[in-house]
Formats: structure tokens, sequence, C-alpha cells
């Protein structure tokens, strides 16, 4: 059963005329949208747009502003006066800002000064190091300054002594400190444990700072998994996104609001939904949401935000095959939002909160577009080994001709627990592959929110078990098609998707003829030894490989690729970032290490400079030939 859907906004008006595939090359050239907030009369949008300049290896930025209702942009030098400063006080007294403070000793010239030019750092714990960043013995703290002339004064630590990070490390940032709106109180996340505590625990908090006493107390202390993104209403009810288990980072992330020290749920009740990101409506009363469900991100709007006894009522504003992947604000009944498809990076477009209907107001890579050939996709729905049924996105090249025979690559996605919907990425990108030839298989397999929770939680202490089986469908469903070329079937993948293709190697039984792994783990048990938040694999394995009565835990350490690799013998690449803390240096080099010792075909791609992300624009560059270049040599 399948049901052809094209994507993109703009394919129906794209002329009839000759048009070019996208390169590597043309990829980097294209703009990057993020959006900036609504001035402060509501009229405009501000947005920086940011292109590579590969050449320097660095990238230019430039900010703009447009009407709301659309028109020219122009471009912006001073993007701060227009915007409100959240950082300020609402009633202007008073300053917000993050800064690192040193807390422990950690180096050699910590403990013995007199030894300034050692080279040495002492542990007595874990997270001695994280995603791409040995610890130091500093910890981003919160401080308040006075404003004084309109400049902020000498600034207060909130969080004095204390070996705690706030923002989170490693990607926390402005919206995890914010203000009360009536400037009496500061609200910041934390979690505040240290050391192998920190490393095996998902439990962030909310501490509410009161300026006139100076105390701090705990907002959610009874729940102990992530309490994040929190954000007032101009009448002071706080909401936030939570998750209930501590060590579960993919939990069910549901959206709760507290008014009068009373919290609800609101999202608890839908199985389909696992919020990404959420703000409040102008009036107070609404919160705007986005969620995957269906393998897209959409927005949706739940009235009643706990302020009755009513339960609360969702309603899906935008469908289609797209994402919503950011609310900006909302100017009456519009709300700005950044939105992509396969076909298309992020642009801004406005939504008709009455009936969902949508209207782009940025065209930052409009005319790159119009010279490329797009992509049709579809969705197709694949019946799985124990008899569900799985979303699968193919992706086919430009001008594809059903007559004709094309490779196909195996899309594998990492998480394991991310939505696989119609995201553009700038690094691993489903328009470009296809671009060059080749149909995308990417299958939305156990493990993925959007599909329930049942099936997003299916993955866990199982990675070997119905996420491979769905693999296989997906590819051999797509296969039956006679412009798939069977003899001519690659897969691909990175982090869990990377493990996907370690185990796959090993599983394929001559299905596919090469395939290429980036940071994918591929033994479990070094990876155990060496990752940086223990919580996610204790979660994920069920616990410890040493623990012997442990039969969930020795069950999931049995199915690590590692246990496979006498049944390798296809071509395969490797990709490995040298400052990969999660997924650390060694399960690159004992993947290629176990090819070229059993005479397979294979290459070693080492960045020492790049973590999890391959993000240097030469880098990236490189990254992109060397994909491509390795599919025309196997494949």
């Amino acid at each position: 059963m399948k049901l052809l859907a094209f994507t993109g906004w703009m394919l129906l008006a794209l002329p009839a005329i000759s048009q070019e595939n996208l390169t590597p090359e043309a990829f980097l050239k294209l703009g990057r949208v993020s959006a900036l907030g609504l001035s402060k009369d509501k009229k405009f949008v501000l947005y920086s747009v940011s292109v590579p300049d590969v050449a320097n290896n660095k990238s230019t930025r430039k900010t703009y502003k447009v009407a709301i209702t659309g028109g020219n942009a122009t471009e912006v030098a001073d993007p701060e006066s227009l915007i409100e400063n959240d950082r300020r006080s609402p009633d202007g007294q008073y300053q917000l800002s993050s800064q690192a403070v040193k807390i422990k000793k950690v180096s050699g010239a910590d403990h013995y000064p007199e030894l300034s030019r050692s080279n040495v750092q002492v542990y007595e714990s874990l997270n001695y190091r994280h995603w791409d960043t040995w610890e130091d013995g500093k910890f981003d703290h919160v401080f308040l300054a006075p404003v004084e002339n309109g400049k902020p004064g000498t600034a207060k630590d909130l969080m004095p002594g204390e070996a705690y990070d706030c923002p989170q490390k490693p990607f926390g940032g402005d919206e995890d400190f914010i203000w009360s709106p009536d400037s009496k109180k500061v609200v910041y996340v934390s979690k505040k444990k240290f050391g192998t505590d920190y490393a095996i625990s998902t439990n962030t908090d909310l501490y509410e700072y009161d300026l006139a006493t100076g105390t701090t107390i705990n907002l959610t202390e009874a729940n102990k998994g992530y309490d994040v993104n929190p954000a007032f209403n101009k009448n002071g009810t706080l909401a936030w996104l939570q998750m209930k288990r501590d060590g579960y980072e993919s939990d069910k992330q549901d959206l709760v609001v507290m008014n009068n020290k009373s919290v609800t749920n609101l999202t608890r009740f839908n199985d389909e939904i696992h919020v990404e990101s959420f703000r409040w409506s102008d009036d107070n009363r609404n919160i705007f949401f986005t969620a995957p469900i269906n393998g897209t991100l959409q927005l949706f709007v739940v009235d009643n935000p706990g302020m009755t006894m009513k339960m609360p009522d969702i309603k899906q504003i935008t469908k289609g095959d797209f994402d919503i992947s950011g609310i900006v604000g909302q100017s009456g009944n519009t709300l700005i939002v950044s939105r992509t498809d396969i076909n298309h990076a992020t642009e801004l477009f406005t939504v008709d909160i009455s009936n969902g209907n949508m209207a782009q107001i940025t065209h930052v890579n409009d005319a790159a577009y119009a010279k490329l050939g797009a992509c049709k996709t579809e969705r197709r729905f694949v019946k799985t080994t124990d008899g569900k049924q799985m979303l699968v996105w193919v992706v086919y090249p430009p001008g594809f001709d059903a007559k004709k025979k094309y490779p196909t690559l195996l899309y594998c996605q990492g998480g394991p627990q991310s939505a696989l919907t119609q995201f553009y990425s700038f690094r691993w990108n489903f328009q470009l592959m296809a671009s060059q030839g080749y149909i995308v298989v990417a299958p939305n397999r156990r493990g993925m929110p959007g599909h329930g929770t049942e099936w997003n939680e299916s993955i866990s202490k199982d990675w070997g078990g119905q996420v491979l089986k769905d693999y296989l469908s997906a590819i051999d469903d797509v296969s039956k098609e006679t412009y798939v070329d069977r003899s001519r079937l690659g897969c691909v993948g990175a982090s869990f998707g990377g493990f996907s293709v370690f185990a796959l190697e090993g599983l394929h039984e001559g299905r596919f003829k090469t395939f290429i792994a980036h940071d994918g783990v591929f033994d479990f048990r070094s990876m155990y030894g060496t990752t940086d938040e223990m919580f996610f694999e204790n979660w994920e394995k069920g616990g410890a490989y040493w623990e012997k009565d442990n039969n969930v835990a020795q069950r999931s350490f049995s199915q690590s690729p590692s246990n496979l690799v006498d049944k390798w013998n296809t071509p395969i690449m490797i990709i490995q970032g040298g400052k990969d803390y999660r997924v650390s240096i060694e399960q690159g080099q004992q993947a290629f290490q176990a090819a070229q010792l059993k005479g397979i075909k294979s290459r070693f791609l080492y960045f020492p400079d790049e973590n999890h992300w391959v993000l240097g624009i030469q880098n990236s560059l490189v990254w992109q030939r060397e994909f491509f270049k390795w599919l025309k040599e196997t494949l």
C-alpha cells in the first residue's frame, strides 16, 4: 500500500526548463535561515542568514527584517534595538547573563601552582568529559546585575560555589534562565548533581530565585526526569517540558503548567504526542506547540492550560508533508514559524491560526532552488515482520523515470529515538543524495516518536531485535519495484544509524553492495566503558555488562555488532570524529581494524577536530565528496 505525495511549496510553480542537479558545492552555498524574533511593534520578522565561505573556512552572517505581510527584505545593522531584550527584567531594573566560574581543581597547576607548565588532569569521578569537551573545573552560572544608567552594573552569582551548570551543557542557552513577568523572580534549569551522579541521571529541575529574599527553591523536586524550557505567560503561569523517568532521555515529553503551585500535564493522555517546542499565545490562554506525527513535525494548540477543571483540548493546526521546525512569534491571528521539507532548507512562513493556511515570507534560497531539479517523495506503508504498518519515506532522483533502474540507499536514522520527518539536514541530506542519482529509502522504524509511545519505546534494550528487521522489511519492499536495481543497494547511517550499518553488515545476507557508517556504535562493552552520558547506556542496555544475573543486560550486550564480524564480507567506509565523546574514537577504529584484518575493502575517514557532527565548512565538503566517491567506487 502506498500514497504518493509531492512535497515542497514551490514545485508546481517551477518553470519547465532544463534544471541542474544539486551538488555538494551548490549545497554548501545555500543560505541557512535562523529566526531571531518579532519586532517590538510585531510588524516585522527579524532573521539571520548564514552562508558558508568555503575558501576562508568560515560563514558570513547578515541580519534582515521582512514585514509579516510579506514583501522585500531589508538588511538590519542593529537587530537588538528592534527586538525585546529578554535578558532585561520586564521592569528594566536588572539584567541576566551567564558566566563560567572556576569551582573544582582539575589541572596539575590547580593542585600544584609551582608546576605551572605541567600538562595533566586529575579526576575522581565520571563526567570528566562531555560531548566534545574535557572537564576543566569551570561551571556556567547565572548572574544578576542591576541596570545603572542603562548599563548592567556589578553582577551577582545566583549559584555561588555550586559545581552545577546553567545553562545546561552541552546545548543549553538563554532559554535555560528566564524572568517572571513581575520581575521579582528568576527561574533557571539545572541538574544539581556532580560527577558520577551527574553522568547517570537526567533529573534536571527548575529552580526559582527570589530577588527580594535571595533564596532559591526547587519547583520540580517531585519529578525525577527532565524538566526543561520554562516559559511564563504574562499572567505569571509557568509552562515547561517534562519527562517522568530518571535516566531515560527519550521518555514521552509532555507539556505541563504550574498555576498556584498546582501542576497540570496537558498532553499526558495523548499517546501520540511528544512535544518538541512550545510558545504561549498572546492572550495567555492557549499554548502553541510542535510535535512529530506520522513522519512530519506539525503545529498544534492546546487550550485551557491548567486554569480550569476542564480537560484541555488539543487541536492540530497544520497538515502536510513538511516540518514546522520552530515557532517564532504571534501577531494577532497569525503565527510566524520556520518550515522545511526534503526539498527545501528553512524558510519563514505565516500560519493563519484559525485554518492552518500558510504563506512564505522569506525567500532566501528561492533563486537557488529555481535552478535545481526537485526530488519526488513518496509515503509508503510497509508491513513489518510482526504485522505492523510502518511509514517509509522514499525519495526519488530529479527527473525520475520509472522505466529505468536506479541504485538505492537504505538510510538508517540516529537517535535511536529521534523522529524521521521532513527535516532538511546540512549533513545527511536526502535531496543531495537523490540528486546524485540514488533512490533513498528512509523508514520510520521502531523507536521513533510520532507513531505512539509503544512504537517509540520498543527499541530500548533491544537494539539488535525488531528494529533491524524493520530496516530489512523496508528495503525488501521497495526493492520489489522494477525501477530499483537490486544489484546496487547501499546502506548508510550515523550514530544509532551507524550502529545499524555495522549490525546489518553482519545480517544482510547479500542484500547490500556497500555500507557507510558515521560515528556508529560498534562494540557495546567499550561503548559502555568510554561514553559520557551513562544514563543513556544504562537505560538502553538495561544495566552493565558485568551484571551476569541481569538477563536483560546480557541479552543487550550480546547484540553488539562486534559479535557479528565473522559474517562481514561487504565494502564499508567508516567515518569518525576525534572529539566525539558520545561515541568515542575506538568505535570507528575497531570497526575499521576488523574490516581490514578480514581483507574487506574499507576506508577510514577521520576528522580529528570534529565531534559527533561535522561542523567545519571545508571538512563538510570533504565529507560529502568522500561519501559520494565511495558510493561511486563501490555501488
